[in-house]
């Protein structure tokens, strides 16, 4: 007969490995996001699976990164001012095709920091009363757009500004907008 006593199932417990490493809904979505991103135009460009190609077009995808995607980039250290390289952990896993989901889920145990990357809420501008908005918050938006508003001073400049652009970034917004 098979006794097991209370300590030899929690020892068995314990040792049995548990599913939790898995990544939950919504975690690591700037990994995942991004190298999924990139996987993808790695493949569409017919880019040589081997560490060594990959890792220079990641450092290269990395240096157009903005935002979120940026600090990825530093964490794994793909960019010129990172303090660590890790960019092995993403090459090597990629050259074998492995699924950026399991790609995060090991970088997270490296750098916990990957992972709690979070894309900020993107704001509706077809909706968006910006009169409503922070000044910090429309800044952001011209940030998105890779413009500056030089001379704005008032809150009433960068609106102007955004409202002049909306077209050429966000056309349907554009459209739909009838507070120009």
């Amino acid at each position: 007969m098979l006794r097991l006593s209370g300590f030899s199932v929690a020892l068995a417990l314990v040792l049995v490995p548990s599913g939790s490493d898995a990544l939950k809904e919504g975690e690591c979505e700037v990994c995942v996001n991004f190298l999924g991103r990139f996987y993808q135009s790695l493949k569409d460009s017919d880019v040589k699976f081997n560490n060594e190609a990959i890792e220079n077009a990641l450092v290269k995808a990395c240096s157009d990164a903005k935002g979120k995607e940026n600090r990825l980039c530093y964490y794994i250290g793909a960019t010129n001012d990172a303090a660590t390289k890790i960019t092995n952990e993403v090459s090597k896993p990629l050259s074998y095709h492995v699924p950026v989901e399991k790609i995060c889920e090991k970088l997270k145990k490296k750098d916990s920091q990957i992972c709690e990357l979070k894309y900020d809420k993107q704001v509706d501008l077809s909706s968006v009363d910006l009169k409503k908005l922070k000044v910090k918050d429309l800044k952001k938006i011209l940030e998105e757009w890779g413009e500056v508003c030089k001379g704005c001073v008032e809150k009433s400049d960068f609106i102007r500004k955004i409202n002049e652009l909306m077209p050429k970034y966000a056309p349907s917004a554009a459209k739909v907008r009838t507070d120009l």
